[in-house]
């Protein structure tokens, strides 16, 4: 996900996260997973405020050398 600058600090990226959540509550999916990175700490606080937590890597992501420095959040929808 990626908010333009311009367009950063009004809700948008809330706003983006909320509908995609949305959309996975629809078609009956329980957990939300994704990865960011450290360079990206708008993001990290983003997902934590949203109720994202810290997990392990998952699926493809574990041993991936090219996501070494990766963070994984997951969130269960309610």
């Amino acid at each position: 996900m990626y908010v333009v600058p311009a367009a950063r600090g009004h809700g948008v990226a809330r706003a983006v996260l909320a509908g995609l959540e949305a959309a996975a509550r629809e078609r009956g999916w329980s957990t939300l997973r994704l990865e960011t990175g450290p360079r990206q700490p708008e993001a990290v606080g983003l997902y934590t405020r949203a109720g994202y937590r810290p997990i392990r890597a998952f699926g493809a992501y574990v041993g991936a050398s090219d996501a070494a420095d990766s963070l994984f959040f997951e969130r269960v929808l309610a």
